[in-house]
């Protein structure tokens, strides 16, 4: 009997000891299609360092995934745009730590269209046949908002809302203005129009946000790793704090353009 009850205590123990270690451990997602990962792992690697709980790099195969699992029980990391984030605040299923000073941290989504159109005959005659990126403010949202919702030409990526263009399937595009002046020399026969209150910088990029499930003493634990190993988000990165009402632009862009956070599927 004795020997029974010692075999039933050390799996108890075993069992509780595998608890443990899986409640110490943090998935941090990256949006799907993210390629660089060894930032990946470095990144990973710094906040593992400093919190003293392991972290482990996931690449999303789809949005939907990161929201399914900030909605579950496990502890969660992500580290994405504006639209993504704006939809997590909006359902409460986790909270803003830190951003990443590049630069770049700030975007707009501007309007191409073809050389010689209107481009405000266009977004008053013709709302329907803009072209956009699904599940981006810099594309969705923006042509959402400039059109009351109408715009619905929905694509995978910018590249695609300005072959669209090319091609004649859409009469323009609204993509990120970073995206833009990377790749406007592939695109000579095109021109920008910049709309009015919508194409302003102010959608925030690569922010780091923990899930509801992330104890607040970690997630404290994890933004000062974060920011003391700004290095592992990029050369000449910087770390500042991250509120959640610096993401009210991107959130009015959803409203204006009829998109609800609380409901939108990819």
């Amino acid at each position: 009997m004795k020997r029974w009850i010692a075999v039933l205590v050390m799996l108890l123990c075993t069992l509780s000891a595998g608890t443990a270690l899986a409640a110490d451990s943090v998935t941090c997602w990256f949006p799907p299609g993210y390629k660089n990962m060894d930032q990946a792992q470095a990144i990973v690697g710094a906040l593992s360092k400093g919190s003293g709980v392991e972290v482990t790099a996931r690449v999303a195969a789809s949005y939907p995934e990161i929201l399914e699992a900030f909605a579950g029980k496990g502890m969660n990391l992500v580290y994405a745009g504006s639209f993504a984030q704006s939809i997590i605040m909006a359902r409460k299923l986790g909270t803003p730590l830190v951003q990443t000073i590049d630069g770049k941290e700030l975007y707009a989504g501007i309007m191409i269209h073809k050389m010689g159109q209107n481009p405000k005959a266009i977004l008053a005659n013709a709302p329907e046949s803009i072209a956009y990126a699904i599940g981006a403010s810099s594309g969705e949202s923006c042509a959402k908002a400039a059109t009351a919702g109408k715009a619905a030409v929905g694509v995978s990526n910018h590249a695609a809302a300005v072959d669209a263009v090319v091609a004649g399937k859409a009469q323009a595009a609204v993509v990120k203005d970073g995206w833009w002046q990377s790749n406007q020399a592939k695109y000579p026969g095109l021109a920008v129009y910049e709309i009015p209150k919508i194409s302003v910088k102010k959608n925030p990029d690569n922010v780091l946000s923990a899930s509801s499930e992330v104890p607040s003493a970690l997630a404290t634990k994890l933004k000062a790793a974060a920011s003391a190993n700004a290095a592992a988000f990029g050369p000449g990165a910087k770390m500042k704090p991250f509120s959640a009402s610096q993401l009210n632009f991107s959130l009015g862009l959803m409203m204006q353009g009829k998109i609800d956070p609380l409901t939108y599927k990819w």
